[in-house]
This record gives structure tokens, C-alpha cells and sequence, in this order.
């Protein structure tokens, strides 16, 4: 009987943790978190991760395994997630549990990533630039012209994402959805997807609980303490963003027009109270995102959990 790997995915706050430790323990599995934040040991709050008790009840792979300050990006997780499944089969587990929301790197692990170009710094260089000088706006119409289909299927709120893909379109003259269109790599295991799944209201009301519940927490602290690497990839980030944003009006940086270093059309935010409606709102948007990227996956097995 082939080796396999059970994916438990969905949008965020839909309770991926708890299913994925229940079938963990099921299988005498660990989980391997695939999700593209946190793996940062210095975001705790902001990015959901499992709670103590979660983390005790069944061992847990790439949580707090790297610094903000490090490059990472879904090629880098296929190669040492893949490592690491290879070394679980080999100890003697048979069915292992992955569980996260970041499509690009289940798609990374599942099918490979095509080669793409390498970085051009002078051309990251002005598009960091912009980014910084116009916002991410005119990054991402420039996007939206090369590449609609990229567009369409990223976070476009994320401006480093933005970016790269704006970069390979004008490095190459092709767009950066034609990379991902070459056969899918073969794997030595089977692998199942599961997608969770609850009604929008239920959902919704999950993140609305969600975010008062991070900011009853220290979310605003952990954010303070991570103002240094605001601009460093892994804090371009739901939850984080808006609280930058916040702060800079509180600390004196948005100017007479009501504009700051992290407007993005949203206008100032001139409280904690904006700063959390407005994490609300990307955070809700994200989640739409998320099922609009998986719904052309049509192996995903899609389970709706109880209204809760």
C-alpha cells in the first residue's frame, strides 16, 4: 500500500487545527503546517498559530522554524517539506496529516514549482521603489494588464507577491501564470486534499471573533515589537499591515491629506477601533480568495463542518 499524505486545507478561521490534530491523533501522525506565516517565530498572535495545548497534543513541523529576517518562499518549503515527509515514511509512518491555508505552497509541494527566472535586483529595486512611492494600486494594474489571470489568483493586497509576479512578467515578456502550466512532478506517496468548508455568516462570524479575540491578546504589542521589519516580506500581512498603518498616524507620519508610508486606499487610520474593522474586512476578503484559488482543484474532497 502506498505511503499518503492527507492535506487538510480551507480559508482561514475555518478550523483547520482542531480537524487536523483530530485526524492526526487518528493516523499516530504529526502535523506539517503548511502555511506561509507561520513558520515565522516572531509572529504569534497575528497568524493564529496553534495554541500550547494544540502544539502538546500532537508534534507540529514548521511552526516558528524561521525568522522574518530570512528569504523564504514556496520553493524552499517543497524542498525541505518534502525531505522531511520522506524521512516520516521512512521512520515507519504510513499516512502523515499536512494542514494550512497557502495554496501556492500545497501547490508547490503537491505538483513542484516550474523553474522560474531568478530575481533581477535592479529591476526588484525600482518596482520596491514604487511599491514604497505609489502604493501598491499602480503595482497591481500593471499586473492586472500583463497578467489577469495572476491577478485574479493572488493576494494583490501583498505587496512582495505583487511584485514578483509583475517582475517575471516584464523580465520575460510572459506572464507569471504560464509558469505554473507544465506537468505536475510525480511524488513517491499518495495525497489526499480535504477542504473545510462553513457557510459564508458562520465563517465571517468566526474572523469577526477571531480578530477581537488577537487584539484582547497583544496583537498590538506584537506588532509594535515587530515595527523594525515592517517592510521585510513576512509582515506584508493581514492584521499587521492595518496596525502599521495606525501607527503611523498616532506617531506623527501621515501628512495634511491624511496619507502615510502604508496608505493603500483606505485613508487614514486614526484608531485602533478603524485599524480592527479593517482587518476584519481584508481578513474576509482573504478567505474569498483562498476558495476562489482552490475551486479549480477539483480533487479537493470538500467537508462542511457543523455551524459553529
Amino acid at each position: 500500500m502506498m505511503n499518503k499524505l492527507i492535506i487538510i486545507l480551507g480559508p482561514t478561521a475555518v478550523g483547520k487545527t482542531d480537524y487536523s490534530i483530530k485526524k492526526a491523533l487518528e493516523y499516530g501522525s504529526p502535523v506539517i503546517s503548511c502555511d506561509s506565516r507561520q513558520i515565522y517565530r516572531e509572529m504569534t498572535i497575528g497568524t493564529a498559530v496553534p495554541s500550547a495545548s494544540q502544539l502538546s497534543a500532537v508534534k507540529h513541523y514548521f511552526i516558528h522554524s524561521h525568522s522574518v529576517r530570512d528569504v523564504y518562499t514556496a520553493g524552499k518549503y517543497e524542498i525541505e517539506a518534502l525531505s522531511l515527509i520522506s524521512r516520516l515514511f521512512d521512520e515507519g509512518h504510513d499516512r502523515l496529516v499536512m494542514a494550512g491555508g497557502s495554496g501556492f505552497y500545497i501547490d508547490a509541494l503537491c505538483n513542484g514549482l516550474d523553474d522560474f527566472p531568478e530575481a533581477d535586483g535592479e529591476l526588484r529595486a525600482s518596482l520596491d521603489r514604487r511599491l514604497k512611492d505609489e502604493g501598491v494600486e499602480s503595482l497591481r494594474m500593471d499586473l492586472k494588464r500583463l497578467d489577469p489571470e495572476t491577478y485574479h489568483s493572488i493576494d494583490i493586497a501583498n505587496g512582495q507577491r505583487v511584485i514578483r509576479a509583475l517582475e517575471v512578467c516584464l523580465m520575460t515578456g510572459r506572464p507569471f501564470s504560464s509558469y505554473k502550466t507544465s506537468k505536475a512532478k510525480k511524488r513517491n506517496f499518495e495525497i489526499e486534499k480535504i477542504g473545510l468548508i462553513r457557510s459564508r455568516e458562520t465563517l465571517y462570524d468566526r474572523i469577526n471573533r477571531r480578530v477581537s479575540a488577537m487584539i484582547d491578546d497583544g496583537l498590538v504589542e506584537e506588532a509594535r515589537n515587530l515595527t523594525e521589519f515592517r517592510d521585510y516580506p513576512a509582515l506584508q500581512t493581514v492584521g499587521y499591515k492595518e496596525l502599521f498603518a495606525w501607527f503611523d498616524y498616532m506617531d506623527g507620519k501621515v501628512d495634511t491629506e491624511g496619507w502615510g508610508p502604508t496608505s493603500a486606499g483606505d485613508g487614514p487610520v486614526t484608531s485602533l477601533e478603524r485599524a480592527a474593522e479593517l482587518i476584519r474586512r481584508n481578513t474576509r476578503r482573504y478567505a474569498k480568495r483562498q476558495l476562489s484559488y482552490w475551486n479549480r482543484d477539483k480533487s479537493i474532497r470538500w467537508t462542511e463542518l457543523s455551524q459553529q
